[in-house]
């Protein structure tokens, strides 16, 4: 057996060594600290918010990843360590960079967290090179794998923290998921296969597997370019680029585990550590498993967190702390013993709650799993915390890094919250001289009150309170800004002495659009800050106009219209996801949208009366949304309400009659959630419908380029501006996709007009219709003397039509309003013989 704490030649002594180690696990502890500090201060699991991911993930995981994989390269490859100045200045310069960062983003103030996250990124980069530099100075041997591992998770590290500079900056939004995906996967995911490889026969006192480093060199050959694939197609948003990279990418950490499993087959796990990584081990693959199947981590992050890259973590930390912090047998043995306090009871509490945090169980039991985690985490903290300082008298480089990453990441997370959850902020913190406290309401897309008139160099404290059911939150011009707030909760906010006039405003996308404003005036006239638009980030795409006889992109993929016979059974269950998608509205025109499933319209339901249908909404977006069936006749209070990320929502509702019913978004302002895509359309049959030869389902919408909630794009909507109108979530896009018939088909056509504001008259040109069906009853049948040309339908009405086509030939079909018809409204149908 190789163990991983061997001692390079030429190394430091070992107590030099120890110190080091409790510097650098100083660091990390206090980071965890800090993740139980943020959970606390947030109040509000069961989703985990992004100060509480970053500080576990960026400060703590990133701190204990950079340390350990600079001792086992050492270890390993049996090279005297770095001249001890570097893992210092490292430690030091790598922590300013990620305070940046949490300050910065949880400030408002992109400037500093773009800058914090370069020097991440730097100093990662500088590690991994100083790693590859003298893992080819050393002989070859069995263990430089290993240190190959760590070169490539810290270039997925430098890819990962280029792409969130790159958001915090208000640049590459749509780059979320490429973001997390190569953070997790490849930052930590290939950090600890690397690492697993030595650490786990070394836990469980067993040799390594023969063949072990055969099988690493290749499993990392697959992983690497499967990661890179899985992100490029995140980025590009080629789904089946994402779904292969990811594939490869799972098939490649199967076959690092072989090793894995061999050497569990043998020796079974016996002590708390052993048992940590094997349970992390297990949720990792569960994590690859469903991450594979739906290309998104959304909705997976508390397993993520918790499961996998927590679990492994403090596995690491139990075996490995007592054994670099030195001491002498009896001295390892008292550390592991307090580390390892209680252990059965934490493992067993962290693995039952894991599942809690994902599945759809009552939002008690989410939140009572998440207090579960964070004590379990504590339970740990604590204990290693003072196993570090009883084997080491605090230096002050210990004490000083220590310490400042505590304190400073702590006000980040008071800044960041504004006190406790729960509570408002405690007035007796406030600045007594020269300041004035103002109550500030946030509700019914009104920021209260909307003009505040104060005397020059007042001290305002703005007590920023929502009373809403959606969160929001307060940015002003000066810089000053909330969290994002859930219902109830306050922050404060406490400006500079009043020199101008300061705007406020909710930067919810499209609530400051919607009236969601505040001014502070200075009561002499002084002149009002320049820049009354601060850094909501909201740009409006270019509105030029449309050329919709351009082709479309070659990967766009029309809505499928054709419609599906009502399917059997008398209850239909389906689980709809709200995301963001950008999606091709018009040839060659790419938007943000939000949608119902990743398409716009969403997809469409169908039934006869008298069916049932549940539907879970999971919302995966980063705001509020709810839905509303027009289909169902319930009471809107609760299965109508708004959820927020990471939740999930039954409705259930009983089709008591027929018709082409809308759904939308129930969220307020809903102008701008059915603006942006998130309506669609459920088909309940008339008792006795004929079966037809061909049956299209067609939703009409209004298309508004533009940052979706920019005060551009909002002014269109309120002023019934589109930019252009688009049946099926593309505008002309059935010109050049058309919808099929042959000679002599029957041919039906249900119609919803999703609005929000536009009426249609959909026409068929070179057809009439012989049968028409409007909200719920029969204009027309086949048989009767007349027939029909339109069919008429306001802003969430629906129908269908049914024509016969009599010859070959292309037949438009129009909304016959002109201008709708000649912005997009209008498509082809291909009638071959």
């Amino acid at each position: 057996m190789t163990s991983i704490g061997v001692r390079p030649k030429s190394a430091p002594s070992r107590p030099a060594r120890a110190a080091g180690h409790a510097v650098a696990n100083g660091a990390v502890l206090a980071w965890l600290a800090l993740t139980v500090v943020a959970a606390l201060l947030h109040g509000e699991l069961p989703a985990p918010h992004w100060l509480l991911i970053h500080v576990f993930l960026l400060g703590a995981v990133t701190n204990a990843i950079v340390t350990w994989t600079e001792h086992f390269a050492a270890a390993l490859l049996r090279v005297p360590p770095p001249a001890r100045w570097w893992p210092f200045t490292r430690l030091a310069v790598l922590n300013a960079g990620i305070v940046a960062v949490l300050c910065g983003v949880s400030g408002g103030v992109p400037a500093v967290a773009v800058g914090g996250a370069a020097v991440v990124v730097g100093v990662v980069a500088a590690h991994v090179a100083v790693l590859a530099l003298r893992g080819r100075r050393a002989l070859t041997g069995r263990f430089a794998h290993v240190v190959t591992w760590y070169v490539w998770a810290g270039a997925a590290l430098v890819a990962g923290g280029t792409l969130g500079g790159l958001m915090a900056s208000g640049h590459a939004a749509s780059a979320r998921d490429a973001h997390a995906h190569v953070n997790l996967l490849g930052w930590v995911g290939l950090s600890v296969l690397g690492t697993l490889f030595t650490l786990w026969p070394t836990v469980l006192r067993t040799r390594i597997q023969d063949g072990t480093e055969r099988i690493a060199r290749w499993s990392l050959r697959a992983a690497v370019p499967g990661l890179a694939a899985a992100v490029t197609g995140l980025l590009v948003e080629l789904r089946w680029l994402a779904a292969a990279g990811l594939v490869l990418y799972a098939l490649a950490a199967a076959l690092s585990l072989v090793p894995f499993v061999q050497t569990l087959r043998r020796r079974h796990p016996h002590n708390a550590a052993s048992w940590m990584l094997a349970a992390g081990t297990a949720w990792f693959v569960v994590t690859l498993v469903a991450d594979a199947a739906r290309q998104s981590l959304d909705g997976l992050l508390p397993l993520v967190l918790v499961g996998f890259v927590g679990q492994t973590l403090l596995g690491a930390l139990t075996f490995l702390l007592p054994v670099v912090l030195g001491g002498g047998p009896a001295a390892l043995k008292a550390n592991a013993a307090l580390i390892e306090r209680a252990w059965p009871v934490r493992v067993a509490v962290v693995n039952a709650a894991v599942p809690l945090l994902v599945l759809p169980v009552p939002a008690w039991t989410v939140r009572a799993a998440w207090a579960a985690v964070v004590a379990a985490l504590a339970a740990f903290v604590v204990p290693a915390a003072a196993s570090v300082l009883r084997s080491h008298r605090p230096s002050p480089a210990v004490a000083g890094i220590s310490a400042g990453v505590l304190l400073t990441a702590l006000a980040v997370g008071v800044t960041a919250h504004g006190g406790p959850a729960g509570h408002s902020t405690d007035t007796r913190a406030v600045p007594a001289s020269g300041a004035r406290v103002v109550d500030v309401t946030l509700a019914d897309m009104r920021i209260r009150p909307g003009t505040i008139d104060a005397a020059p160099g007042t001290r305002l404290v703005l007590r920023v309170t929502n009373k809403d059911a959606q969160p929001h939150d307060l940015r002003l011009a000066s810089g000053q800004a909330t969290p994002k707030l859930a219902a109830g909760r306050t922050a404060t906010l406490t400006l500079p002495p009043l020199k101008s006039a300061v705007d406020g405003w909710c930067t919810v996308a499209g609530h400051r659009a919607a009236g969601m404003t505040m001014r502070i005036n200075v009561t002499d006239g002084a002149h009002a800050t320049g820049d009354h638009h601060g850094t909501s980030g909201s740009h409006a795409m270019s509105s030029g106009p449309l050329d919709l006889s351009a082709p479309m992109s070659p990967n766009w993929r029309p809505y499928n219209a054709a419609l599906a016979p009502a399917p059997g059974g008398k209850e239909h269950r389906l689980e709809l996801h709200a995301t963001e998608q950008e999606l091709e509205v018009a040839p060659g025109v790419r938007q943000r949208m939000w949608t119902f499933g990743g398409t716009v319209p969403g997809p469409v339901l169908r039934g006869k009366v008298g069916d049932v249908f549940t539907i879970t909404l999971v919302n995966d977006a980063a705001m509020g949304h709810g839905i509303d069936f027009h289909a169902g006749s319930l009471a809107p209070d609760v299965p109508m309400r708004t959820i927020q990320p990471g939740e999930r929502l039954t409705y259930r509702f009983r089709a008591e009659h027929a018709g082409a019913w809308l759904y939308h978004c129930s969220t307020m302002p809903m102008l701008q959630h059915i603006g942006n895509g998130m309506y669609g359309a459920v088909i309940i049959d008339p008792p006795g419908l004929p079966r037809v030869d061909r049956e299209y389902a067609l939703v009409q919408g209004e298309l508004y380029r533009g940052a979706p909630g920019s005060p551009e794009q909002v002014a269109k909507m309120q002023d019934g501006r589109p930019d252009a109108w688009m049946f099926n979530g593309t505008a002309a896009g059935y010109d050049h996709a058309p919808l099929t018939a042959r000679t002599g088909d029957r041919v039906r056509v249900w119609v919803v007009d999703a609005g929000p504001s536009s009426s249609t008259a959909f026409h068929i040109v070179g057809a009439q219709f012989d049968t028409v069906y409007k909200e719920g009853a029969y204009l027309l049948r086949k048989g009767d003397a007349g027939g029909a040309q339109i069919l008429d339908l306001a802003p969430g009405q629906g129908g269908f039509v049914e024509t016969v086509v009599p010859e070959a030939g292309h037949y438009p079909f129009v909304d016959h309003d002109m201008r709708h018809g000649e912005s997009g409204a209008h498509g082809i149908v291909n009638v071959t013989g």
